[in-house]
């Protein structure tokens, strides 16, 4: 074929076509492995989409509490620069989610009750990944783990997270570290709470958005953690509203209410004070 053809392109002398001995893209990856698993319960085509997308965002879930972990590490080490980084990150992971909400919604509620009882009891409110990135972000609750206690090794390190201060309890340690008054009740709590507003709190985050120039790494780090709220909101709203869209207001697989429930988790703020500073800005 005639090299002046703009519509084909040679392969190069120089690329390597003779794997044997080497290690590949596919050997790096697993990918006998990742694209093995897509493993339908039903002949229904559009099952296919419901499994990738949720594989997917399984593994988008894994890297979010990857980084949070690194996140959690640079700020207790005060190395804010670096945690600005990976929070950053981490706000592209929720919006990549949030995108893929997306794709699912052109499941029509004809296709997805064609299969939609094949997945038995299987829920997302199982997925160990979104329990893992809400314990790193402080929406703690014991219970949510019951239904993982199948998994020893799972419930094990959900167990251990849920004991540990989240990355906004480190926040606040340092924010005492560097002066501010902060009520011992709040450092001194039980991490295996749900995080509560503090007044102390608040007032010292005012205090910063007041003398950004003075407080440029808190007042920076506090943007980052909304820019976090935000999306991570923006990506349970998608999520509710593409189970509404689908399904209505049936129960969910997992036996809870289905969009009534996930409607709740709006309600829930990870970093409250950052919120409610604005109003007395």
């Amino acid at each position: 074929m005639s090299s002046d053809n703009k519509n084909f392109r040679e392969v190069e002398d120089s690329i390597h076509t003779d794997m044997k001995g080497r290690m590949s893209y596919g050997d790096y990856l697993n990918l006998d492995v990742v694209l093995s698993a897509q493993t339908t319960v039903s002949s229904q085509h559009d099952e296919m989409l419901f499994i990738i997308i949720h594989q997917a965002s399984e593994l988008w879930l894994k890297l979010a509490a990857h980084e949070l972990a690194a996140a959690i590490n640079y700020v207790k080490g005060s190395d804010f620069r670096q945690a600005f980084k990976v929070i950053a990150r981490v706000k592209q992971i929720l919006n990549q989610l949030t995108h893929s909400w997306d794709i699912l919604s052109t499941l029509t509620p004809v296709d997805y009750i064609k299969f939609r009882p094949s997945l038995g009891s299987a829920s997302g409110f199982q997925s160990y990944g979104y329990r893992r990135l809400e314990f790193l972000l402080g929406n703690k609750n014991a219970d949510s783990i019951k239904v993982h206690e199948g998994n020893p090794v799972v419930a094990e390190e959900l167990h251990a997270l849920l004991k540990r201060p989240s990355l906004y309890d480190e926040v606040i340690r340092k924010l005492k570290e560097s002066g501010f008054d902060i009520d011992a009740s709040v450092l001194e709590r039980d991490f295996s709470a749900p995080y509560q507003a503090n007044e102390s709190v608040k007032n010292a985050w005012l205090q910063i958005y007041r003398n950004s120039d003075k407080h440029f790494e808190f007042y920076e780090l506090a943007e980052k953690l909304v820019d976090i709220e935000d999306a991570f909101q923006q990506w349970r709203f998608k999520h509710m509203y593409t189970v509404q869209r689908i399904i209505g207001l049936r129960r969910g697989t997992g036996g809870s209410s289905g969009v009534p429930f996930l409607k709740k988790a709006l309600d829930t703020s990870f970093f409250p004070e950052l919120l409610d500073l604005r109003t007395d800005l």
